[in-house]
């Protein structure tokens, strides 16, 4: 019941956020800061209340550790909501993140001296080849639509071409926490809730940095047109709404992901949150009408097949299809 309670929290948790991450997106590219500011504040402000019971309980794993973890996951989550700024479109910006596999491998093997199956290291290339397939149909694009002269083109394109590299970079800064995260969790035991509250609490002061422009979208926000909201009756600025409700849905997708983590095998987990990955794709295509070419759809296809093959989805189904073989004829 457990399972199936999180797996309905992290598809309507996480791909309402990307509905309402686009609708925001969409009026205002550049309010990147203020959405992930909104995010983090939120979540603090919840684990300060149920996980650390207002600061009376003390950390598992010391501070020392969480503040060099923190500084990554900061600097990844600014980054990855910045680059939106740089004409990278949504389905780009969700397909681009899905590499994470290849990150978390490459440096699995620099750093953790790890060795892979031939499996892996295939579906690694396939994951890497469907990301390189969308990122150049997408850099036409950019080149065709976003200039009507060649010296806007260009300048289009090399504004782009920055939002790739500040995505690349956010990818191997995540697979480098992400190896940080399990050498602590194998000395101090897992704390997720404990790590997801730190991650959330301790950036907050990184926010001044970014003052002035949370502060100009706050304006912008409350500039824009008003909403009746039904249950209350009260009329509030439409991006506000949004944002509320960004945030919201954002907390639940955590949440779900959180659970299911509990509750079930890290395979199970991989394979529910690329489904929702790839919904979530679909949705902003369809809903928003994303500009998505046929080659767009076989880098996808590409890159969820690499996906499914490095979780060694079909192994395990045909380990269970045997199974239940094997079951039916011992009755």
């Amino acid at each position: 019941m457990n399972t199936l309670f999180a797996i309905a929290l992290v598809f309507v948790g996480c791909c309402s956020n990307v509905v309402f991450l686009e609708l925001l997106v969409r009026d205002f590219p550049g309010c990147g800061n203020i959405v992930t500011f909104a995010q983090f504040a939120f979540i603090a402000l919840e684990g300060f209340i149920f996980e650390t019971h207002f600061g009376r309980k003390k950390p598992h794993i010391p501070l020392s550790n969480y503040v060099i973890m923190v500084t990554m996951f900061f600097t990844v989550s600014v980054i990855n909501n910045y680059a939106l700024n740089f004409n990278i479109a949504m389905p780009l910006h969700m397909i681009f993140r899905s590499g994470s596999l290849i990150a978390n491998m490459i440096l699995g093997i620099i750093i953790l001296k790890k060795r892979y199956s031939a499996s892996k290291y295939l579906s690694i290339m396939l994951v890497s080849l469907g990301i390189f397939i969308c990122t150049i149909m997408s850099a036409k694009q950019v080149s065709v639509e976003k200039g009507a002269t060649e010296e806007d083109g260009f300048y289009a394109f090399m504004h782009w071409i920055l939002g790739i590299a500040m995505l690349t970079f956010a990818l191997l800064m995540s697979a480098r926490m992400g190896i940080f995260q399990e050498t602590l969790y194998k000395k101090y035991g897992k704390h997720s809730k404990e790590a997801l509250f730190y991650n959330h609490f301790l950036p907050l002061p990184g926010f001044l940095l970014l003052s002035t422009d949370i502060y100009r979208h706050a304006v912008l926000f409350s500039q824009s047109s008003p909403v009746e909201i039904p249950v209350i009756g009260q009329s509030v600025p439409v991006m506000w709404l949004y944002l509320l409700m960004n945030v919201i849905t954002q907390y639940v997708c955590i949440r779900g992901v959180f659970i299911l983590t509990t509750e079930c095998a890290s395979l199970t987990v991989t394979l529910v949150v690329t489904l929702r990955k790839f919904l979530s794709l679909i949705i902003s295509i369809l809903y928003f009408h994303n500009p998505f070419t046929a080659w767009h759809w076989v880098g996808t296809a590409v890159v969820f097949l690499g996906t499914l093959l490095y979780t060694e989805v079909w192994s395990s189904i045909r380990a269970a299809m045997k199974g239940e073989k094997a079951d039916k004829k011992a009755e």
